[in-house]
């Protein structure tokens, strides 16, 4: 009875811990527009850029891998499920309680999950995503061939234990959660990194 209990604490705590959008947080903290409400929809770091304040989406990237972290690292602590606690935050990031279950694609908080299990696992995975993003320009297709070889990496670092499946569950998410996206790549309407994009909407101006 004390593991069940245990085991329902570390889900739902790290899954609540998911659920709080950072995009959403800071976004309202500085007053800027609703990242729902522009570009592509989604509340994550690279749609943030498109409001034109690099603090704003750097805070929404490290928010996000920092809750991804923090819940695997909360769980080892307090010697919870880790396994379970990183899956749980990163659902709880892809379909958020607090947020009418409408989130992210998840790839920063699958980059804090990954280094908050191993940080060669997390390290490796990231250098994939970085190496992608260089030669081709695009960020999509960097996070779904980051995704691709995230499980092997994981296999290679620990074998077929628990953490395994969970890495594997997670990849599999995020190519999901990207089928836009690789539609998109597809059809070569895909846009690249630093392309510039329309500016969001002013939030002050209905006031004016």
């Amino acid at each position: 009875m004390h593991e069940i209990s245990a085991y329902l604490i570390t889900v739902v705590a790290a899954y609540c811990l998911g659920s709080i959008s950072s995009a959403i947080v800071v976004s309202k903290l500085m007053r800027l527009p609703d990242p729902r409400s522009y570009g592509s929809k989604n509340p994550g770091a690279t749609n943030v850029l498109r409001s034109g304040k690099k603090a704003a989406a750097a805070l929404t990237l490290a928010g996000d891998a920092g809750k991804g972290w923090l819940a695997v690292w909360l769980a080892m602590q307090l010697g919870g499920d880790v396994p379970a606690a990183g899956m749980a935050v990163f659902i709880g990031h892809l379909y958020p309680v607090f947020h009418r279950f409408a989130g992210g694609k998840g790839v920063a908080t699958a980059a804090g999950v990954l280094f908050g299990f191993n940080v060669w696992l997390g390290a490796a995975t990231l250098a994939t995503w970085i190496a992608i993003a260089v030669f081709f320009r695009y960020s999509s297709l960097a996070a779904l061939i980051a995704a691709l070889f995230a499980p092997f990496y994981a296999w290679w670092l620990f074998g077929l234990s628990p953490v395994l499946p969970v890495v594997g569950a997670i990849a599999l998410l995020l190519i999901w959660r990207h089928r836009e996206n690789i539609a998109r790549l597809l059809a070569g309407t895909e846009s690249r990194l630093g392309a510039k994009k329309p500016s969001p909407p002013d939030p002050n101006a209905a006031s004016r």
